[in-house]
């Protein structure tokens, strides 16, 4: 019996082979469980990336508005702050207009005077209309306008930063395909990549549900804004051209009650004063000796001047019939010699 105990155990070849069997086991469970864990990674992989591109398509449209309203709400901002302006210019010059028609109307017979300075009154009523016109634009559609600018501003600031959290996800996706296929083994390393994806997931979707609901906000105010702006805009003109219609109709309605042929008048009557004032003079009684000169010869002298002046005019007009002949005589001789020519 001690001879049995002091020999050493022998295992048998049942032994042997369960081992084998138990070694090729744990290495076809582990190698089932690489594939099996390979394969559910690959799809997890793929899902992900599916989820990516399905929300860039969603970011993209969501980008899209934005950048057509920095396009086009700036656009009108530009447009509608140059109508103001122009506006604003259009006043200054009809002011300029009013003070000229009240200087003149300062020069003028009565009748005209009243009915220009009227028409001036009539028309710097337009001009205080046009102010409220100028300043109500400013407020009700060039201001809400620019505000669009500091929205736009703050909604690309979100996309950016949703796109900062997507390219890290991307990024983290990568990596961990990077470890797969390099130690598809190494489950620490594929274990922390797995860590970084999901942490890089949340984000992104978190900033894609924030994003979402920034834009969902400015679509939904700008839709209201610009309804509003352009809905101002057409009551202010509606309201400026209502006033500067029934105004233009109290100038119109003065202009035509105007009568010309009072002033015509007055001015004939100061033409005839002024002509009967210059030819009917008579020579006033004087104590001087020179006094005693009859009229009669001052009339004589005036009938010796006037036939001087018929006497100079009677040559004048003999000379120029002679120059009529000379110039008939030459164009005779011209015509024989293009004859003979001929």
């Amino acid at each position: 019996m001690a001879l049995l105990e002091e020999l050493p155990y022998q295992p048998s070849l049942e032994w042997h082979l369960s081992r084998v069997r138990c070694s090729c086991f744990f290495c076809l469970t582990s190698t089932l469980f690489l594939v099996i864990a390979g394969n559910i990674l690959k799809a997890l992989i793929s899902v992900t990336m599916n989820v990516i591109l399905s929300r860039d398509t969603h970011v993209k449209i969501m980008d899209n508005i934005v950048t057509n309203a920095e396009k086009y709400f700036g656009k009108f901002c530009s447009l509608m702050a140059g109508y103001t302006r122009k506006t604003a210019k259009l006043r200054d010059k009809s002011d300029l207009l009013v003070k000229q028609l009240i200087d003149y109307a300062n020069t003028e017979n009565p009748e005209l005077r009243t009915a220009v300075k009227n028409f001036a009154e009539e028309l710097a009523k337009v001009q205080d209309y046009r102010q409220a016109e100028v300043e109500r634009l400013e407020a009700k559609v060039i201001e809400p306008l620019k505000v669009y600018g500091i929205l736009i501003k703050q909604t690309k600031a979100e996309i950016k930063k949703f796109n900062k959290d997507r390219n890290n996800e991307i990024k983290q996706l990568e990596k961990l395909e990077k470890i797969r296929q390099k130690s598809p083994s190494d489950r620490h390393m594929i274990t922390q990549a797995e860590s970084q994806v999901h942490k890089a997931s949340v984000d992104a979707s978190r900033s894609t549900r924030h994003l979402e609901e920034t834009i969902d906000e400015f679509q939904r105010q700008k839709l209201k804004d610009i309804q509003k702006i352009f809905l101002d805009f057409v009551t202010i003109e509606m309201a400026f051209h209502a006033k500067a219609l029934e105004v233009y109709s109290n100038a119109f309605q003065n202009l035509d009650s105007y009568n010309a042929e009072k002033d015509l008048e007055d001015f004939r009557e100061k033409i005839r004063i002024a002509s009967g004032t210059f030819y009917e003079a008579r020579p006033v009684t004087s104590t001087s000796p020179s006094s005693t000169i009859p009229w009669s010869a001052g009339t004589q002298t005036i009938q010796n001047t006037l036939e001087k002046l018929t006497l100079v005019e009677d040559d004048e007009d003999s000379e120029e019939s002679q120059w009529q002949d000379v110039d008939n005589t030459e164009y005779t001789q011209i015509r024989k010699v293009a004859s003979r020519t001929a």
